[in-house]
């Protein structure tokens, strides 16, 4: 008979793991550890899919506990929490949900991740200027412009944010989009861009139960005891140009909580009428992976760690709803947003200026 050998026998154990590390795809760490029984006592207790997870998402480290859920015990309220010590089966906990985790974000549908507008830094006129506008492609919601306003600024270096909220607790973010707002309805058609852009992602310093309870400037000026930032993002230039502007992120970051932060660094344009600087949003857009229902976090006081909650079965679950979300959510935005590029060339081709109520495309575009 053929002698065969299993060359992780003939290495030290710390060698054996330094060439598994060498994995940078969680499918091969999940193959390397069904080729054989040894193979697999060395990536489960070493922890080699954790840290594949920990390597692409560093803020994971603040995980405390993991629990792991199913169908059955969510509706019936109860949860199973295993022990975080390093015996055999945390170990093997661990790697069932870490690579589940890992696989996650790599396969879960990419998708729109915004669910709600909380609050903007200021707002010159609330609510015809919220920032509930920036949520909706359209240039015109009901014959009106639809945009955020800053308040107006005698100095040109004064910042404004405006923070949404995630549809996930756990969101795989890779980019940002936003469209500076251009005013068709001013001489000149304006365009209120920011200088430069700035990412913030992290999650509320505790559960609030309405949106109301944020609402109003003096929460900004207290952010710091409201939210807690766990990603701060290079600062990016940002094109006096009326569209979509890509802002892509240097590395997917895992959002934990769910809150991000929008800062907008410095003004460009005046108002003629005022003089005053302002900057002013037609649509933010953030492009990512949600990884709920399958995973959830619980944050812990004072010290801000989690909870890592995984559900295994809430895998189809979740790419069904997406797959029922996407055609809605994405696919008629995109399209209304070339139409009405493609209907805004035709107009130039044809000589004609787009100013005031000439700009609406009819009635039937509120509909859509």
């Amino acid at each position: 008979m053929e002698v065969r050998l299993d060359f992780l026998d003939l290495l030290q154990p710390d060698m054996s793991r330094k060439i598994l590390m060498c994995l940078d795809d969680i499918s091969d760490i999940v193959r390397a550890s069904a080729v054989s029984r040894c193979w697999q006592h060395l990536v489960i207790e070493n922890g080699l899919s954790k840290q594949l997870c920990f390597r692409s998402f560093p803020h994971l480290s603040r995980v405390a506990s993991i629990v792991e859920v199913n169908n059955s015990e969510v509706n019936g309220n109860k949860e199973v929490a295993c022990s975080s010590s390093r015996d055999s089966k945390s170990a093997q906990r661990d790697h069932r949900v870490y690579a589940y985790l890992a696989h996650a974000s790599t396969s879960f549908l990419m998708r729109h991740c915004i669910s709600e507008a909380i609050i903007a830094s200021s707002t010159d006129n609330e609510p015809e200027e919220s920032i509930n506008n920036t949520l909706d492609a359209r240039d015109l919601v009901a014959r009106r412009a639809s945009y955020w306003s800053s308040k107006g600024q005698f100095k040109p270096d004064v910042p404004e944010t405006l923070i949404y909220k995630l549809v996930s607790n756990l969101c795989v973010v890779y980019e940002i989009n936003i469209r500076p707002f251009q005013a068709f309805f001013q001489t000149g058609l304006p365009i209120y861009s920011a200088k430069a852009v700035r990412f913030r992602f992290g999650h509320l310093t505790h559960v609030i139960d309405h949106r109301s309870d944020l609402v109003g400037e003096s929460h900004c000026g207290s952010a710091k005891e409201t939210f807690i930032w766990t990603y701060t993002s290079p600062e990016f230039p940002m094109a006096q140009e009326s569209y979509l502007q890509r802002f892509k992120l240097p590395e997917p970051v895992l959002c934990i909580g769910g809150i991000l932060q929008v800062e907008l660094l410095g003004r460009v344009q005046r108002q003629e009428t005022d003089a005053l600087f302002y900057i002013c949003v037609s649509h933010v857009q953030v492009i990512g992976r949600p990884l709920s229902p399958a995973f959830d976090i619980e944050i812990l006081e004072p010290s801000w760690d989690f909870i890592l909650k995984c559900n295994h079965q809430a895998k189809a679950s979740n790419q069904l709803s997406m797959l029922e979300n996407e055609p809605r959510t994405i696919l008629p935005t995109y399209l209304g947003r070339r139409v009405i590029e493609l209907r805004q060339i035709v107009n130039m081709l044809r000589g004609n200026v787009v100013q005031g109520e000439d700009y609406a495309w009819g009635e039937d575009e509120d509909d859509r």
